[in-house]
């Protein structure tokens, strides 16, 4: 875990030290907000009990929100909020058992990698990052966890953001799969 912040903070610092002027600031597009759908996969610990019971997973659909501030070309400050719509949800011996799926608030730095342009209105960028999220247990209580996230976005016009991407938090090591629509102002 170490490494892996020494490695974002060394990123962070050869991106914001070689910079050219922000073209954000002439655009005045400061801000995303996004709507999506997370598809959320069980942990390996819990998957490995339902694997010696013989059992099938099925992933946890839930709704995404995200606000993403950009207060510099490459650098990102992403809130997402991730609400579960259904129960998690597995088959054990051709029985459906549901456990309750947490909601999730979280935030971050995220840096733009890539930037691929493919018209003069349609470009392509790849962004990751770490993150932190705040889980509220089935026991309701708190309970923090890193998180690994990376999307890769189209942009058409001059607001329309389309993305996917995937997630992975290592404090309840699970999985997300993220996809969803915004518009950047």
């Amino acid at each position: 875990m170490k490494a892996i912040c020494l490695i974002f903070c060394l990123l962070l610092n050869l991106s914001l030290s070689a910079q050219s002027p922000d073209s954000t600031k002439k655009q005045k597009k400061h801000f995303e907000l996004s709507f999506g759908q997370s598809l959320l996969f069980i942990s390996n610990s819990k998957q490995t009990n339902i694997i010696t019971n013989e059992a099938i997973v099925i992933p946890t659909s839930a709704v995404l929100f995200l606000a993403e501030f950009r207060p510099d070309k490459r650098l990102r400050i992403p809130l997402f909020f991730n609400f579960a719509t259904e129960s998690k949800q597995f088959l054990i011996n051709g029985q459906l058992v549901n456990e309750k799926a947490s909601p999730t608030i979280g935030t971050g730095a995220i840096i733009k990698l890539l930037k691929i342009k493919i018209d003069d209105k349609s470009k392509i960028e790849f962004e990751v990052g770490p993150l932190v999220s705040c889980l509220f247990d089935t026991k309701n209580t708190i309970r923090f966890a890193p998180v690994a996230a990376g999307r890769i976005k189209i942009l058409r016009g001059e607001n329309f953001i389309m993305y996917l991407g995937t997630s992975y938090s290592f404090g309840i090591d699970a999985l997300g799969l993220l996809y969803g629509t915004g518009t950047s102002f």
